[in-house]
């Protein structure tokens, strides 16, 4: 997850607010996800913070080919 400003730069959330999102909000939206895009650095945690059971399609972006492997393998 990125934060985007003004001067078009972009930069990882911070872990406070990716501690909230991935053991709060998470927690109380997992069961309506459909569709997750996400890039390298929080994948893992988001992943593994709960069960996704409506999950459909996963986008995964700027990550390495053995990490997305196993992944599924």
């Amino acid at each position: 997850m990125m934060r985007c400003f003004s001067d078009d730069s972009i930069h990882p959330l911070p872990d406070p607010i990716l501690d909230r999102f991935c053991l709060q909000i998470l927690h109380e939206i997992h069961h309506k996800i459909q569709w997750l895009n996400l890039e390298s650095s929080p994948m893992k945690r988001i992943l593994l913070a709960t069960n996704y059971p409506n999950l459909f399609a996963l986008g995964l972006y700027d990550i390495e080919i053995e990490t997305a492997l196993s992944l599924v393998i």
